[in-house]
């Protein structure tokens, strides 16, 4: 049924895709958000509990039980360590709940597979845009939590869409191809899980790039998390400028991760219905 069906692969194919299926995908994405707190007591409200529980409990073991600073800092101030951490921590997250999800995305959805005319290229997209929803919770969580320590926040926090919007681009591309690549080998869910919890342990979540010797600084940097969670961080909670030419550069080696992953799934999609 799907031999001969060809799928558009390029780069604009993946905005007119987006533009053409907006509504399913806010649909999709409203009844996942709301699906995953059906039945519970305080339903949605869940969402902002959560990442307030976790706030507070980072506040209270990181700086009055391990009374942690970070890096060679001299503040006293006993929540700096914790309000830098959940910056982590929220861009980590972002990162890992998309692709710890994508390989299960067409396993999970068989009944859309047998569907022709179902766009499936969405599926990473709802993904994401339960994501992007939880994430921006936590992020009005840990402003609020440092607008009430500080009386102010940084005006630099404008720039923080422009900043996410090459993670998004990478996290899908990435997304795609894990999609696909899980439909055919059914490790890939484990060994994902895997990659993404040693991604936070070798990333700057829990300490500074500077708190590793200078040798091994390059290698921190390869993980393509560190430069989004440093600059998070200096416009989030530094007050600082974006480092505009190293955006551009991770912007444009996201656009080329999300174009081949998207090209990936086009290619394989065809062969899910036979696997499946």
């Amino acid at each position: 049924m799907m031999v001969g069906t060809r799928f558009p692969t390029s780069p604009v194919a993946i905005v007119r895709s987006f533009s053409r299926n907006r509504s399913l995908i806010w649909q999709m994405t409203k009844r996942e958000v709301i699906g995953r707190y059906r039945g519970s007591l305080m339903g949605i409200l869940w969402s902002f509990l959560n990442p307030i529980f976790m706030l507070a409990v980072y506040t209270f073991v990181f700086s009055y039980v391990f009374k942690s600073r970070w890096g060679a800092s001299t503040s006293d101030s006993k929540t700096e360590f914790a309000i830098l951490l959940f910056t982590g921590l929220i861009i980590h997250g972002l990162f890992s709940e998309c692709v710890n999800r994508a390989p299960s995305l067409i396993l999970g959805n068989v009944n859309y597979v047998k569907k022709v005319v179902f766009p499936l290229e969405v599926l990473p997209w709802v993904a994401m845009g339960a994501t992007v929803f939880h994430t921006g919770v936590s992020i009005l969580v840990l402003l609020t939590f440092y607008f009430s320590i500080n009386l102010s926040l940084p005006w630099t926090l404008v720039f923080l869409p422009l900043l996410l919007f090459p993670l998004v681009l990478l996290t899908m591309g990435l997304s795609w191809f894990l999609a696909s690549l899980g439909v055919y080998l059914r490790d890939v869910g484990q060994i994902i899980g895997l990659v993404s919890t040693s991604m936070l342990f070798l990333s700057p979540v829990f300490y500074p790039v500077s708190a590793l010797p200078p040798e091994y600084r390059p290698l921190l940097h390869l993980n393509p998390l560190t430069f989004m969670i440093e600059q998070a961080r200096e416009v989030m909670i530094w007050g600082r400028m974006p480092d505009w030419q190293g955006l551009a550069i991770y912007t444009a080696c996201s656009l080329a991760v999300a174009w081949a992953g998207f090209f990936w799934f086009q290619k394989t999609r065809r062969g899910f219905a036979d696997v499946l």
